[in-house]
Protein backbone atom coordinates (compact mmCIF):
# COMPACT_ATOMS: atom_id res chain seq x y z
CA UNK A 1 0.00 0.00 0.00
CA UNK A 2 1.82 3.31 -0.65
CA UNK A 3 2.24 5.85 1.56
CA UNK A 4 -1.12 7.94 0.50
CA UNK A 5 -2.73 4.69 1.36
CA UNK A 6 -1.83 4.29 4.70
CA UNK A 7 -2.26 7.67 5.50
CA UNK A 8 -6.05 7.38 4.53
CA UNK A 9 -6.85 4.87 6.74
CA UNK A 10 -4.48 5.63 9.59
CA UNK A 11 -7.39 6.61 11.50
CA UNK A 12 -9.56 4.31 10.33
CA UNK A 13 -9.82 2.41 13.98
CA UNK A 14 -10.27 5.28 15.78
CA UNK A 15 -13.77 5.88 13.35
CA UNK A 16 -14.82 2.03 13.85
CA UNK A 17 -13.75 2.23 17.59
CA UNK A 18 -16.39 5.49 17.71
CA UNK A 19 -18.79 3.45 15.68
CA UNK A 20 -19.44 0.84 17.85
CA UNK A 21 -19.81 2.99 20.71
CA UNK A 22 -22.85 4.32 19.93
CA UNK A 23 -24.05 0.54 19.10
CA UNK A 24 -23.17 -3.23 18.56
CA UNK A 25 -23.35 -3.36 14.62
CA UNK A 26 -22.51 -6.01 11.79
CA UNK A 27 -19.63 -4.87 9.46
CA UNK A 28 -21.85 -3.50 6.09
CA UNK A 29 -23.50 -1.34 8.62
CA UNK A 30 -20.23 0.01 10.04
CA UNK A 31 -19.23 0.94 6.31
CA UNK A 32 -22.52 2.46 5.98
CA UNK A 33 -22.09 4.56 9.38
CA UNK A 34 -18.72 5.75 8.30
CA UNK A 35 -20.09 7.00 5.14
CA UNK A 36 -22.92 8.29 6.24
CA UNK A 37 -22.61 9.72 9.79
CA UNK A 38 -19.02 10.31 9.68
CA UNK A 39 -18.37 11.83 6.38
CA UNK A 40 -15.68 8.89 5.14
CA UNK A 41 -16.02 9.22 1.42
CA UNK A 42 -15.90 5.45 -0.08
CA UNK A 43 -14.13 3.79 2.76
CA UNK A 44 -12.74 0.46 1.94
CA UNK A 45 -14.91 -2.49 3.07
CA UNK A 46 -11.85 -4.97 2.55
CA UNK A 47 -9.69 -2.12 4.88
CA UNK A 48 -12.73 -2.41 7.76
CA UNK A 49 -12.97 -6.04 7.54
CA UNK A 50 -9.16 -6.23 7.88
CA UNK A 51 -9.07 -3.40 10.57
CA UNK A 52 -12.09 -5.24 12.58
CA UNK A 53 -10.03 -8.57 12.42
CA UNK A 54 -7.13 -6.42 13.96
CA UNK A 55 -8.87 -4.84 16.41
CA UNK A 56 -10.51 -8.21 17.59
CA UNK A 57 -6.93 -9.90 17.60
CA UNK A 58 -6.13 -6.63 20.11
CA UNK A 59 -8.81 -7.42 22.29
CA UNK A 60 -10.53 -4.24 21.63
CA UNK A 61 -13.83 -5.70 19.94
CA UNK A 62 -15.66 -8.92 20.03
CA UNK A 63 -18.07 -10.43 18.15
CA UNK A 64 -21.68 -12.23 18.33
CA UNK A 65 -23.55 -14.11 15.91
CA UNK A 66 -26.23 -12.99 14.65
CA UNK A 67 -28.86 -15.63 13.34
CA UNK A 68 -32.12 -13.72 13.47
CA UNK A 69 -32.64 -12.45 9.78
CA UNK A 70 -33.90 -14.28 7.34
CA UNK A 71 -30.18 -14.62 5.46
CA UNK A 72 -26.88 -15.67 6.26
CA UNK A 73 -25.77 -15.23 9.96
CA UNK A 74 -23.71 -11.87 10.47
CA UNK A 75 -21.03 -10.76 12.98
CA UNK A 76 -21.91 -8.15 15.43
CA UNK A 77 -19.44 -6.44 16.60
CA UNK A 78 -19.10 -4.62 20.21
CA UNK A 79 -16.87 -2.98 22.02
CA UNK A 80 -14.59 -4.65 24.89
CA UNK A 81 -13.51 -2.86 28.42
CA UNK A 82 -9.80 -2.31 26.48
CA UNK A 83 -12.04 -1.00 22.99
CA UNK A 84 -13.14 1.84 25.54
CA UNK A 85 -9.79 2.75 26.42
CA UNK A 86 -8.58 2.74 23.05
CA UNK A 87 -11.30 4.92 22.07
CA UNK A 88 -10.31 7.39 24.64
CA UNK A 89 -6.41 7.17 23.73
CA UNK A 90 -7.80 7.62 20.01
CA UNK A 91 -9.46 11.12 21.03
CA UNK A 92 -6.53 12.07 23.09
CA UNK A 93 -4.15 11.58 20.07
CA UNK A 94 -6.68 13.47 17.74
CA UNK A 95 -6.89 16.27 20.24
CA UNK A 96 -3.22 17.04 20.30
CA UNK A 97 -2.96 16.58 16.45
CA UNK A 98 -5.68 19.22 16.00
CA UNK A 99 -3.84 21.76 18.59
CA UNK A 100 -0.85 21.36 16.34
CA UNK A 101 -2.59 21.83 13.26
CA UNK A 102 -4.04 24.89 14.76
CA UNK A 103 -0.64 26.22 15.99
CA UNK A 104 0.72 25.71 11.91
CA UNK A 105 -2.14 27.74 10.42
CA UNK A 106 -1.62 30.39 13.18
CA UNK A 107 1.63 30.47 12.39
CA UNK A 108 0.88 30.20 8.79
CA UNK A 109 -1.41 32.98 9.06
CA UNK A 110 1.02 35.51 9.87
CA UNK A 111 3.50 34.87 7.31
CA UNK A 112 0.87 35.63 4.83
CA UNK A 113 0.40 39.14 6.82
CA UNK A 114 4.37 40.34 5.89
Amino acid sequence: MSSKGRQHYRHLPAFILLALAENPVHGSAIHTLLMERMGLSRPDSGAIYRTLQQLEQDGEVVFEWDTSGSGPARKVYRLTPAGWEKLAQWREDIEMRLANLQNFLKIYAALNTR
